[in-house]
C-alpha cells in the first residue's frame, strides 16, 4: 500500500511526569498518511502518553510535534466520562460532530455493527454495561472517520465476531491509524509497522513490516543484545581477575592492572539494558484456601437483561461449584454477566450464596476494585495474609513490579501493570474463590499462557467470564452457565 505525506512527526521530543525520570528522551519518529501503525513497549513506557501528546492533552518538555495541516484526530478512550452517562445513544454520538448530522441514525447503526453492539437510540448510556460502554467509546472514535485514528486496546470487551468486524473496518480504513494492543493476531491482520518504546533509552525505534515479522526482528535484536551482554560479562570478569592478580606485582604489572581496570569499566558502560517488556512472567501458583466444606458457591437464580430490562431467572436446578472446579459464564453482550459477577463478589446477589468465610479474589475488567490513591505496596499489603515485607516485595518482583513501582500510586500504573498487580494480590491473598471478569484485558499476550496455566491449576473455585476463546479453552471448564439460554 502506498502511503502519502508525513502526518505525524516527533522531532527530538522529551517528556516526563517526573523531571528526574523521563518517559521519552529526544525521541524522533514519523508516521505517513494512510499507515496502520502499532505502538509497542514495556508497561508504563509511555504508549498512552504518546497518544495524549498527539491529541494535545500533554505538551512535550522539549522538541516539537508536527501534525498534518488541519488533520482531524479521534481517540477511543477507556473510560466513559460521567457527563455522558445521562445522554441517550443518539445524543452521545451527536456530540462527536460540530454540525447537525442528518444521516446520524444510519451512521450510528453502521458503526455499532462494526463493534458488534446493538441498542435503541433513545437508551441512556448509563443503562449499558461496562463492556458495552467500552464498545460505545470505540464506536464514538470510529464514527468520526478522522485523519488520525488512535485506538488504545480496542479489542478489550470485544468477542470474536466483534474483533473480526473491527479488523475488517481497519483494513478498509483509508486514513492513518495508530493502535496500542496486546492482541498479536489482531495486529498482524492490518499493521504496516511498529513504533517500539525502549524504556531503557527512552527512545522510539521504528520498524516496518507486518506485526509478526517485526516481532521476530525485535526478538532477534534482543537475542543479540543478550549475547553481547554475556560476552561482555565474561570479558569484564576476566579483566577483573587479572587486575586482582597484577595489582600487587608492582612496576609494569601495576600499569597493566590499571589499564585492564579501565577496559573493564568501558565494557560495563557498553552493557545493554535488557528490555523489561520482553521479559515474560515466570510460572506461578495461586495458593488456594481449602479449609471449607461443600460447595464454595450455590447459584439458584440469576438476574439477566431481557430487551434492556432486568429479569430474574430461576435455574431448573441449582449450580454448585466445588473446590478445583471451574464455572464458565457465557452470554451475549449486555445480558448481565459483569453485573452478576459484581453482585456475587459483593454478596448482594440474592439468588447466589457464597459459603461463609470463603475468601474471594475478584478481578474487575476496569480495575475499579483497586484504590487508585493507595500505593501499589499498600494494595498488596492490604490483602496479604502474612503481612511480610519480604514476601510482598518478592511476589511483586515475580510480576515485574519493581520496588520503585511499589512506591507509586496505583492510579499512576499502566493498565498492564494494574492487571499484573491484581494477580500478585491473588498470590498473597490465597483465595478460596476467584471471580474473574475478562482477566486477559490489558495483559501482554506473552503472559497469557502462564496466567491460564496458573488458573487451570488453581486448587480453589474459579468463576470466569472471558471473550478470549484460546484463553477459555486453556482453562478447562467443568460447568458452563449460558445466561442467553435461560
Amino acid at each position: 500500500m502506498n502511503h502519502g505525506n508525513v502526518i505525524v512527526r516527533f522531532d527530538g521530543v522529551s517528556f516526563g511526569y517526573d523531571k528526574h525520570k523521563p518517559l521519552l528522551n529526544d525521541a524522533s519518529f514519523s508516521v505517513r498518511e494512510n499507515a496502520k501503525i502499532t505502538i509497542m513497549g514495556q508497561n508504563g513506557a509511555g504508549k498512552s502518553t504518546i497518544f495524549k501528546m498527539i491529541t494535545g492533552d500533554l505538551k512535550p518538555d522539549s522538541g516539537t510535534i508536527y501534525l498534518g495541516n488541519s488533520a482531524t484526530i479521534a481517540i477511543a478512550t477507556q473510560v466513559m466520562k460521567r457527563e455522558n452517562l445521562e445522554k441517550t445513544v443518539e445524543e452521545f454520538f451527536a456530540s462527536a460532530f460540530d454540525k447537525k448530522t442528518y444521516d446520524l441514525p444510519k451512521r450510528i447503526s453502521d458503526v455499532l455493527e462494526v463493534v458488534h453492539l446493538h441498542g435503541p437510540l433513545d437508551k441512556k448510556i448509563q443503562k449499558f454495561s461496562g463492556g458495552q460502554q467500552a464498545r460505545l467509546l470505540l464506536a464514538y472514535a470510529l464514527i468520526q472517520k478522522p485523519d488520525i485514528l488512535l485506538l488504545d486496546e480496542p479489542t478489550n470487551n470485544l468477542d470474536t465476531q466483534g474483533i473480526e468486524h473491527l479488523t475488517e473496518f481497519l483494513i478498509e480504513y483509508p486514513k492513518t491509524c495508530l493502535v496500542i494492543s496486546h492482541d498479536a493476531s489482531f495486529l498482524n491482520a492490518f499493521t504496516h509497522g511498529v513504533l517500539y518504546l525502549d524504556s531503557f533509552t527512552q527512545k522510539v525505534e521504528q520498524y516496518t513490516g507486518d506485526y509478526y515479522t517485526v516481532l521476530a526482528e525485535i526478538e532477534a535484536q534482543i537475542e543479540r543484545e543478550r549475547a553481547k551482554n554475556a560476552q561482555l560479562k565474561r570479558s569484564i570478569q576476566d579483566r577483573k581477575d587479572k587486575v586482582n592478580f597484577f595489582a600487587h606485582k608492582g612496576g609494569k604489572m601495576r600499569k597493566l592492572a590499571s589499564k585492564l581496570k579501565e577496559q573493564a569499566e568501558e565494557d560495563e558502560e557498553s552493557m545493554v539494558g535488557e528490555r523489561q517488556e520482553d521479559k515474560t512472567i515466570q510460572p506461578f501458583v495461586i495458593p488456594a484456601q481449602t479449609d471449607f466444606v461443600g460447595p464454595a458457591v450455590v447459584i439458584k437464580s440469576i438476574g439477566v437483561m431481557v430487551k434492556h430490562e432486568p429479569v430474574c431467572k430461576t435455574l431448573i436446578s441449582p449450580v454448585e461449584v466445588y473446590k478445583k472446579q471451574r464455572l464458565l459464564i457465557k452470554g451475549p453482550n449486555g445480558i448481565g454477566k459483569s453485573t452478576f459477577l459484581e453482585a456475587l463478589a459483593m454478596g448482594t446477589e440474592s439468588g447466589a450464596i457464597i459459603t461463609r468465610d470463603v475468601r474471594v479474589g475478584y478481578y474487575r475488567q476496569d480495575f475499579s476494585g483497586l484504590d487508585f490513591e493507595k500505593t501499589a505496596y499498600q494494595a498488596l499489603e492490604e490483602v496479604s495474609l502474612k503481612k511480610s515485607n519480604q514476601e510482598i516485595y518478592a511476589t511483586a518482583a515475580h510480576f515485574l513490579l519493581t520496588a520503585e513501582l511499589l512506591r507509586n500510586k496505583v492510579g499512576s500504573l499502566s493498565e498492564g501493570q494494574k492487571g499484573l498487580l491484581c494477580y500478585a494480590r491473588f498470590v498473597l491473598q490465597k483465595p478460596g474463590l476467584l471471580i474473574m471478569d475478562e482477566p486477559t484485558n490489558h495483559i501482554n499476550f506473552r503472559h497469557l499462557p502462564i496466567i491460564a496455566d496458573a488458573l487451570d491449576k488453581f486448587e480453589g473455585v474459579l468463576i470466569l467470564v472471558s471473550h478470549a476463546p484460546e484463553f477459555v479453552d486453556s482453562v478447562s471448564a467443568d460447568q458452563t452457565l449460558d445466561l442467553g439460554a435461560l
